[in-house]
């Protein structure tokens, strides 16, 4: 969940095994702290990384953020496929 992180504030890094998400939380309107009882977004910089079980294509990944949840499309690297190579 990235609710509240605008896509251009968002910076994700990826390698074959790891995946990292960076990003900046900007609150929006001005309160002061007794007008809440409990807060339950945090406000300000973010960074995970995530170790991968598997390798991926890294330039077949992609990432969509839509109504504050970040769906990354990671494709597994196919191992078994061959490619013929032509001697020239």
């Amino acid at each position: 969940m990235v609710a509240g992180v605008r896509p251009e504030d968002l910076d994700i890094s990826i390698t074959r095994d790891m995946v990292t998400i960076k990003g900046t939380r900007q609150e929006e309107r001005e309160t002061t702290k007794e007008n809440y009882h409990h807060q339950e977004l945090y406000w300000g910089s973010f960074s995970r990384t995530i170790m991968l079980p598997a390798e991926i294509d890294t330039e077949e990944a992609g990432a969509i953020e839509k109504h504050g949840l970040l769906i990354l499309t990671l494709p597994k690297i196919d191992k078994e496929k061959k490619t013929k190579l032509r001697v020239k």
